[in-house]
């Protein structure tokens, strides 16, 4: 498999459950502005949608979209239980929570790194992350992770998405359980191994 990436976007998600999950696979660069890919394509060709993440399969299928990258890598391995089995309540619960993320906090943040952005709509913006926010707190009040216990692919999302915040001088100290989240996360071997590899890349 390849994955396909560039640093501090949302493919750190299915980087970090590749790398928990033991998965064999090639890292990819991809420079956003110029969309030419480490291996010297232009990565329009493997996803014309333009943005990664993008998942190349043995047999040249390519998937996108995080939510979908990150269920179907969990099925990989469902022993590693980073997923919850398919046709469960609890999987359901997953794909939920996957697409509260991915609609309400990744789509929802997009609009802040526009340096352009009016002060007026940047300040709507944060307010509007700032109560999806309040939810996760309050979701995280009696669990370590969004599902319970134990670790998840929404996991890695989340805390991808988390890592963006300081971007937007929103600081994540007013919500104490998802700081201690971010930071629970941020000390997995997956998440410091994904980490310093896309810090390690060459810039294309």
């Amino acid at each position: 498999m390849k994955l396909y990436f560039a640093p501090h976007a949302c493919s750190l998600a299915p980087h970090i459950v590749l790398r928990e999950l033991r998965l064999p696979f090639e890292l990819i660069r991809v420079d956003n502005h110029s969309k030419r890919t480490a291996e010297g394509g232009d990565f329009r060709d493997i996803n014309p949608k333009g943005y990664v993440a993008a998942l190349r399969l043995e047999n040249g299928e390519v998937l996108t979209e995080g939510p979908a990258i990150l269920q179907y890598l969990a099925d990989l391995r469902p022993q590693a239980g980073l997923a919850p089995a398919n046709g469960s309540w609890q999987r359901l619960r997953l794909q939920e929570m996957l697409n509260f993320i991915s609609a309400e906090l990744h789509a929802g943040s997009a609009p802040l790194f526009q340096s352009d952005l009016p002060e007026a709509a940047r300040a709507m913006f944060q307010a509007r992350l700032g109560k999806r926010l309040d939810w996760l707190d309050r979701v995280l009040r009696e669990r370590d992770y969004l599902l319970g216990d134990a670790f998840s692919v929404a996991d890695a999302y989340l805390y991808t998405v988390l890592g963006w915040l300081p971007r937007f001088a929103i600081d994540l100290a007013g919500w104490r359980r998802l700081r201690a989240f971010h930071a629970r996360v941020d000390g997995r071997d997956a998440v410091r191994q994904a980490l310093r590899a896309e810090a390690d890349s060459a810039p294309v």
